[in-house]
């Protein structure tokens, strides 16, 4: 396609003429136009795709025993609000029932405080006098952080509760670029994933059990669920592609039945204990 342009005096109007068609009616060039955006917007996602693949294999999801997804597992009219995940906990490692005997955890994951509390934003506006004026929005998700006495490092993470059927699951996604604040190139290539944890509250305990790769590998491999997904062969993992939308579909379908998701049985497993 080629553009050209009416340079006759006062005018700098632009006339769109396709090269290689003449006479073209309104409508055959209207369908024309609309085939060249959809082929556009076609390569886009490709490209799109393509650069999550190698963000991914190069700084990978949040652990190799769980599963990622490029969007979050729930949609928003299923979050949910709990009082009683709000403050410190001390983690503990929890072994799966066919367990190796081989912690899937780093020492940071066990050895730190979780500290959870929910989210509150603070916003600062002018009024018509130029003065500043704060407001405070409680938001519907909770900052998670896990810190050690021994090293000055943070990691946070956003967690979304929310209720599928009668269970209750957080979506975790890491939002601290601390440790890659030093190199421009890690910062670039820090990309957020989300991981599925299936969550049982008592009084002074949370048990979290992460959805395992191995698990959904599986699952799709033997066509037991159908979810779009990108297999990363560098990376030997899978990486969700699915919707929100889809995503919750297949957390209704199959995450309460232990045939298909036995969550007793998930390699990534903790268990937190109140401290206060």
């Amino acid at each position: 396609m080629k553009f050209t342009l009416n340079h006759s005096k006062g005018s700098t109007r632009r006339n769109y003429r396709p090269s290689h068609r003449k006479n073209l009616g309104s409508d055959n060039e209207s369908n024309y136009l609309r085939h060249i955006i959809l082929k556009t917007n076609a390569m886009k996602r490709k490209k799109y795709l393509l650069i999550t693949v190698l963000l991914l294999l190069f700084i990978g999801c949040d652990s190799y025993y769980m599963i990622c997804s490029l969007n979050p597992f729930y949609i928003e009219k299923n979050i949910i609000l709990e009082t009683k995940i709000e403050g410190n906990w001390l983690a503990k490692n929890v072994w799966p029932k066919d367990s190796s005997n081989s912690s899937v955890w780093g020492l940071a994951d066990t050895t730190s405080i979780w500290k959870i509390k929910r989210v509150i934003s603070k916003n600062v506006v002018k009024d018509k006098k130029g003065v500043d004026s704060t407001t405070w929005k409680p938001e519907n998700y909770y900052n998670t952080i896990l810190s050690r006495t021994s090293d000055s490092t943070k990691y946070e993470f956003k967690v979304v509760l929310f209720q599928v059927e009668k269970s209750l699951y957080a979506d975790f996604v890491p939002i601290n670029k601390q440790g890659l604040m030093k190199s421009e190139l890690a910062v670039n290539s820090f990309f957020e994933v989300h991981t599925l944890a299936r969550v049982i509250l008592n009084n002074n305990q949370i048990k979290l059990s992460w959805l395992g790769a191995d698990c959904m590998k599986e699952m799709i491999e033997k066509k037991r669920v159908r979810v779009n997904y990108q297999w990363v062969k560098e990376a030997g993992r899978f990486v969700l592609t699915a919707s929100p939308n889809e995503l919750t579909t297949m957390i209704e379908r199959y995450a309460d039945q232990t045939r298909f998701i036995d969550w007793e049985n998930q390699k990534a497993k903790l268990e937190l204990n109140r401290l206060n």
